[in-house]
């Protein structure tokens, strides 16, 4: 038989490992998007068609935060003026 001191950790750790399976991943803070989007935005005013479609799917993802996006940064969406 095992030494209660085993099993216990043992019960332990599954209960670690349970929950950092169960807990979604974390989400990237509004600045860090928003610091990629300016970054890529810049990319695809030079011309480079990469960033102006990394740029496109972002901003499609991104929903939720269209409008205040619309008020801040008007000229990411150039094709709504």
């Amino acid at each position: 038989m095992l030494p209660k001191s085993i099993v216990t950790s043992a019960a332990a750790l599954a209960v670690v490992v349970a929950g950092a399976m169960a807990s979604p991943a974390p989400a990237r803070a509004q600045s860090d998007v928003q610091a990629e989007l300016l970054g890529f935005h810049q990319l695809c005013d030079r011309g480079d068609r990469k960033a102006c479609v990394r740029f496109g799917m972002i901003l499609g993802r991104m929903q939720e935060r269209h409008a205040e996006w619309r008020r801040l940064h008007p000229e990411w969406f150039w094709w709504e003026h």
